[in-house]
C-alpha cells in the first residue's frame, strides 16, 4: 500500500502567525508599548502570548490527524516509530539549546543562573511545572522552553491513546482534558494573587488547546471549510476580538495577576480557546498555490524561530542596549529605538533559525523518513 501524503501548507502559515504573536509579546518583556500612547498596540502585543495556545492546538490536530491515518491505513499505530520521530523533531535542537545555556551561564553571569534543579526538570521535560511551582527562571533565554515540555508530555500520552482505545478514546481523553482544565482554572480564580501565577504554565490548563485540535480532527473527518477570502478574513478578525476581549475585560494575563472572578475567569480562558478554533478555520482550506512560499518556509522553521528568539531579544535590549541606542541615533531613529530593536531581532531570528534548519535540523529530519508511515512535510 502506497501512503498518503498528508501536508497543509496553510497551518505552516498559521504556525508562522503564532510564532509572530510571541514575538509581539516577549518584546513586552525588555521594551514595554506604553498603553497610554499606544493603546491598541499594547493590547494587541499582550494577547501575543496567546499564541502558544494556538501552537499546542495545531500540535494536537496535525498529530491526530497523522495518527489516524496511519491506523486506518495500516491497521495500526507503532508506537516506537513515533516516539523516534518525534525525537528526531524536538530533542537535538531543545538539548542542544539548553545546554549550550547551561554552559554560556557557568561563563557568564549576563545571563542568569541556571540551577542544578532546572537542568534536571527541562532535562525530563518538566520544565513548566518547575517554574509552576517556583517563578519564571533567572535565566530569561530559556524560559519559553516551557511550552515544549508541555507538548512533550501530549507526545507520550497520543500515540497510547490511539493505540489501545482508538478514536473513541481520543474523544474520552479530549474530554477529561477539558474537564481538568476548567477545574484547575476555577482552582486559580478562588486563590487570586498579586504576584506570580502558576496557571499559565500549569500542563492541566494548556491542555485544553490540545483537547479541542484532537476534537476536531477527529469530527471534521476530512471536512475543509471552502470559504471566500473575505469570510475567512472575517473569521480571523473575530478570532482577534475573542483573544482581545479575553484579555481587556476578563482579565486573563497569562501569568500576570489574576484577580478575575470565577465566571471571567472561565469566560476568558473559552474566549482564548474559541479564538483559537476561529484563527485555524480561518486559514484550513485555503489553497495552496495561495500560499506566500517564503511566508510557509518561515512557519516551517518556526520551531527554531521560538527557540532562539527571546535570547535574540536578551542580546539586543540588555547586552547590546548601547549599541541599539547608538546606531538607532545614527540612523535618526533614536525615539523608535525599541522598535529598531524588534525588527533586528526579528531578522537575526530568522537569519539563525534558518541556519539552524537547514545544517543542523535537516539531517536528523532526513533520518526521521526512515519511520515515517504518513508522509508530511518534513
Amino acid at each position: 500500500m502506497v501512503p498518503t501524503r498528508y501536508y497543509k501548507p496553510e497551518l505552516d502559515l498559521l504556525r508562522l502567525c503564532a510564532f509572530l504573536f510571541v514575538f509581539l509579546t516577549h518584546r513586552m518583556d525588555l521594551a514595554p508599548i506604553d498603553p497610554a500612547q499606544y493603546y491598541w498596540g499594547y493590547h494587541i502585543s499582550l494577547i501575543g502570548v496567546f499564541g502558544v495556545p494556538l501552537f499546542f492546538f495545531l500540535s494536537a490536530f496535525l498529530i491526530t490527524e497523522l495518527l489516524t491515518k496511519e491506523q486506518e491505513q495500516f491497521g495500526k499505530i507503532s508506537i516506537r516509530s513515533f516516539y523516534i520521530r518525534r525525537i528526531l523533531r524536538i530533542w537535538p535542537l531543545y538539548f542542544t539549546f539548553f545546554f549550550g545555556m547551561v554552559l554560556v551561564t557557568h561563563l557568564s553571569d549576563k545571563f542568569g543562573y541556571i540551577s542544578p534543579g532546572t537542568q534536571l526538570a527541562f532535562s525530563l521535560f518538566s520544565g513548566n511545572w518547575y517554574i509552576t511551582f517556583h517563578n519564571w527562571l533567572p535565566s530569561y533565554p530559556i524560559n519559553p522552553l516551557w511550552s515544549i515540555s508541555v507538548e512533550e508530555q501530549l507526545y507520550i500520552l497520543l500515540p497510547l491513546v490511539v493505540f489501545y482505545a482508538g478514536k473513541r478514546g481520543l474523544k474520552i481523553f479530549s474530554f477529561l482534558a477539558l474537564l481538568a482544565a476548567y477545574a484547575t482554572v476555577i482552582y486559580y480564580a478562588q486563590k487570586p494573587t498579586e504576584g506570580f501565577s502558576g496557571e499559565w504554565t500549569n500542563s492541566f490548563v494548556q491542555f485544553q488547546f490540545f483537547a479541542i485540535g484532537i476534537l476536531l480532527s477527529v469530527y471534521l473527518k476530512g471536512w475543509q471549510p471552502k470559504w471566500h477570502v473575505v469570510t475567512r478574513i472575517t473569521v480571523f478578525m473575530a478570532g482577534l476580538v475573542c483573544w482581545l476581549l479575553a484579555s481587556i475585560v476578563c482579565e486573563v494575563h497569562a501569568d500576570a495577576p489574576h484577580l478575575s472572578t470565577i465566571s471571567q475567569a472561565i469566560a476568558g480562558w473559552l474566549l482564548i480557546l474559541t479564538g483559537v478554533v476561529l484563527f485555524f478555520l480561518s486559514f484550513y482550506g485555503c489553497r495552496a498555490k495561495k500560499m506566500p512560499a517564503p511566508l510557509v518556509y518561515l512557519g516551517r522553521i518556526s520551531y527554531g524561530m521560538y527557540v532562539f528568539h527571546i535570547t535574540i531579544f536578551w542580546l539586543v535590549y540588555q547586552i547590546f542596549k548601547d549599541e541599539l541606542v547608538s546606531f538607532s541615533t545614527m540612523v535618526g531613529l533614536y525615539e523608535w529605538k525599541n522598535d529598531v530593536g524588534f525588527v533586528i531581532a526579528f531578522l537575526i531570528t530568522v537569519i539563525i533559525s534558518l541556519l539552524s534548519y537547514t545544517f543542523f535540523e535537516k539531517p536528523f529530519l532526513r533520518l526521521k523518513k526512515r519511520f515515517t508511515y504518513i508522509p508530511s512535510r518534513d
